[in-house]
This record gives C-alpha cells, sequence and structure tokens, in this order.
C-alpha cells in the first residue's frame, strides 16, 4: 500500500531553531535488513528504539524520521512534562480514581525515565521541575478549578490554591482571577530534550533521518519503500501517532488536532523588573480551549492557544499568519505592562486524539506493533509507552503493561463529511466559549 499522506511540518518552530544545534544522522539509501525497525522518532520511538536496544544487545535496531529529529510534534509542544492524570473528558479531570492512580503511575514513570537521562546526557534543555498553575478568569473556569481541587484532594495529590491578590508574586500579570498550583510537573524545552535524546541512543541504533516512507508491503516481514530504497523488518513498530493511520491502522480512529503558539524575543533587564513574578514559569488554562502561558528560563514568554483539525496531519502556514494575531490579543491582556515585546516565531503542532481519550498499545498485525494516540501527553505517556513496548516485546510483563494491553483504545470517529463538520464546529464553539480564558 502507498503510504497516503507525509508528515510536512514547517521551519517556523521557536523551540527548534532556539535549541542546541545538531548535525542530523543521513537519510537511508540503499537496501538493507533488521530485525527492528520502528517508525517515528519522536518521544515514543526514541523511548522505544532505546529500551529495546538494551533488551536485545545483540540486535540492530532501526529507527526512521521522516523529517529532522526535534522539528516535528514532539519538539513542537508548550513543553510540560505533566504528572498528574489530565482527563479533559472527565469534570474534575481526574474521572475514575483507580484509572486516575494508573495513569499517574504512568506519568510518574516517564518523567523519571526523561529526568534519568537528561542527567546522565547532561541534555540542554531547560529542564525544571517547577510544577504548574492551572488558571482560570471566567466564572466557568474558577467552577473547573474547584472541581479539579476536589478530584486532587481525592486522588490524594498536593495542591496550592492562590487568589487574584497573591497571583501576580507568582506570575507577575494580574489577569488571573485564580490558580490551582501542582507541585509535580516539570517544564522544559521539547525540541532540545527530543534532540538531545537522539544524539545519545545505544551503540546498536541506527537513526536516519528525512527518509519518509511511501510504501509499504505486509507479510511475514515487512518491507517499508523510500525514494531511495528500501528496509526490511521482521518486527515493525509504529511510533508516528495519526500517521499510524496512513499505515493502513486504526483507521478514523484518531484526529490530528493543531494547536498554535507564539514564543517572544529575550525580555530586557528593565522588562523582566516591570513584569515581576518568578523567574520561570508555566500556566495552563482552566478551559481546555484557552490559552497556555510560559515564562521561559530564558526570559521568553510563550503563548499557546487556537486549534484547527488537519485531518491529513500536516501543517498549514495560512494559520501561523491568522493566529498570531490572536496570540498579540492574549499576550496583551495578561501583559500590559510589556507593549514593546514582540514574537520571535510562531508555529503550530499536532496532537494525536481520540474522542474517548484513550491511545493503543499493543500489535496491530502479525510482526506489527505499536504506542499510539498520546491525546496532549506526549513527553511523559510516548516516553514511558515506548519503553513499556519494548519490555513487553522482550517477554515482560507488569502491571503498567497489562492496563496497557487491556484499554481499550482509540474509538471509531464519523465518516466524512460529518467529521470534519463537527470536529470545526467543536473547535469554534470551544474557543468561544472560552471567553477571556483564550
Amino acid at each position: 500500500m502507498k503510504v497516503s499522506s507525509l508528515p510536512a511540518d514547517d521551519d517556523s518552530c521557536g523551540w527548534f531553531h532556539l535549541s542546541k544545534p545538531r548535525s542530523p544522522e543521513p537519510a537511508h539509501r540503499g537496501h538493507r535488513s533488521a530485525r527492528w525497525v520502528i517508525i517515528g522518532a519522536g518521544f515514543t520511538g526514541l523511548a522505544c528504539a532505546r529500551q529495546l536496544a538494551l533488551n536485545f544487545p545483540d540486535d540492530e535496531v532501526v529507527l526512521i524520521e521522516a523529517q529532522e529529529v526535534g522539528l516535528g510534534p514532539s519538539g513542537r509542544n508548550a513543553g510540560f512534562a505533566i504528572d498528574l492524570p489530565h482527563d479533559i473528558g472527565a469534570e474534575d479531570y481526574i474521572g475514575d480514581i483507580a484509572l486516575a492512580r494508573t495513569s499517574l503511575k504512568l506519568n510518574l514513570a516517564g518523567q523519571s525515565i526523561l529526568r534519568e537521562l537528561v542527567n546522565q546526557y547532561r541534555i540542554e534543555c531547560q529542564m525544571k521541575a517547577c510544577g504548574k498553575y492551572q488558571a482560570a478568569v471566567e466564572n466557568r473556569g474558577i467552577a473547573v478549578l474547584d472541581a479539579y481541587r476536589r478530584g486532587l484532594e481525592k486522588l490524594d495529590q498536593p495542591f496550592q490554591m492562590i487568589d487574584a491578590d497573591e497571583l501576580p508574586e507568582h506570575l507577575g500579570t494580574r489577569f488571573y482571577r485564580q490558580a490551582l498550583f501542582t507541585p509535580g510537573a516539570v517544564l522544559l524545552q521539547p525540541s532540545g530534550l527530543v534532540k538531545g535524546l537522539a544524539d545519545h541512543l545505544p551503540s546498536n541504533v541506527t537513526l536516519y533521518e528525512r527518509t519518509p516512507i511511501l510504501e509499504v508491503e505486509y507479510g511475514a516481514k515487512t518491507l517499508l519503500k523510500h525514494a531511495h530504497g528500501s528496509i526490511t523488518a521482521d518486527k515493525l513498530i509504529l511510533a508516528n501517532n495519526s500517521f499510524g493511520m496512513r499505515f493502513g491502522f486504526l483507521q478514523g480512529r484518531m484526529l490530528p488536532i493543531y494547536t498554535y503558539a507564539s514564543i517572544t524575543r529575550p525580555l530586557t533587564e528593565e522588562e523582566q523588573a516591570r513584569l515581576g513574578g518568578k523567574p520561570f514559569w508555566g500556566a495552563i488554562p482552566a478551559d481546555p480551549f484557552g490559552t497556555t502561558v510560559r515564562r521561559t528560563p530564558d526570559n521568553r514568554l510563550l503563548i499557546r492557544n487556537s486549534f484547527t483539525f488537519n485531518p491529513d496531519g500536516r501543517s498549514n502556514s495560512k494559520y501561523n499568519e491568522r493566529f498570531v494575531r490572536r496570540h498579540k490579543a492574549s499576550f496583551d491582556q495578561r501583559f500590559p505592562m510589556l507593549p514593546g515585546v514582540t514574537f520571535d516565531y510562531t508555529w503550530g503542532g499536532a496532537l494525536a486524539m481520540s474522542r474517548n481519550h484513550n491511545g493503543f498499545f499493543g500489535e496491530l498485525a502479525p510482526n506489527v506493533y505499536g504506542a499510539l494516540g498520546c491525546n496532549g501527553l506526549g513527553v511523559t505517556r510516548g516516553t514511558v509507552t515506548g519503553k513499556l513496548l519494548a519490555d513487553w516485546l522482550a517477554g515482560q510483563r507488569d502491571p503498567l503493561i497489562d492496563f496497557l494491553l487491556q484499554a481499550p483504545g482509540p474509538n471509531s470517529n464519523p465518516p466524512e463529511p460529518f467529521l470534519s463538520l463537527g470536529v470545526n464546529m467543536n473547535l469554534k464553539w470551544g474557543q468561544y466559549r472560552a471567553g477571556r480564558e483564550s
């Protein structure tokens, strides 16, 4: 079968350009075979490749990336490695308490893996264990924070409610009416992290970048064809999120939702003094359709909001031009004390969502496996599911692996044109209803 759509992220991602430069690995040419072949060198694929190489030290592991590492979705998110369950479909963000406790274990395991690798290899990615704020300005957002507080109490997790008069000491801005602070989140520079992980893979992993797969033949072995040759896999692993649908699996079960961000130039010392607050922090909105804001360790401010449904999973630069104006309006509302601060970069990045907020883990077909659909938690969830998939393929079992194998997976979407109509209407309504949160 021909792969019907290929990744095509533009070159506008600020995280990519602001992180440490690296020399990409060469594209594959010619013909070769390997026992293990992984598609997608994001957080999931990198974690899976590393663990497979450790579990099978005598095997060669081939990792294929269609673009350049750090340029795709793993390098385009807001840089939150979140510990807590983040079920946006539940009133209190927690949902079923048993599922929430297992989700917490998965997220903490993902954090731990990344923290150890960053420390071991001294990866330059601005990693800060500084927690996160969930902030509200509308009455509806205040109600969400109260529900989330109840969920955290049920889960027995620490938090702090911060009222409007105290918030400037934390965030500088007086825009928000209330925030809920949780101490367990880790903030980071995502493109810097994924680049660093790619540069410190075990010696029996071969990474090929800028090698998009154009055709695939499934059978006892899988033949992957690209523009300059082919690779034969004894066992194929898909770690390419919504593009897994383009390889013939989970078709009509994932939603490539793009969200958009802008990051400023560095603040001057005088602007930093005017802003006040902590030197680095991250705030997510109480309303899922609101604005995420970060102050980075290099004194930039990031604004992320606005959504589009891109069924082919590819970016479209026209949205960058459209949404940068919305980012500027959101910035001006929150930081009126910084009128001369401009954006250096604006970009979009994909989330692999499903309607029931479930991903896929396990066997897709004989000798074809996948960990797909991170539902907005790719930093931690992608890392841990990639590692656990490699452990499962090595014959290991534990409660977390069993939990992932027993999960229902993403459910089916309605057919087109109803799908696009419904998703786009929901995105527009959600952003409108978010009000000043956006």
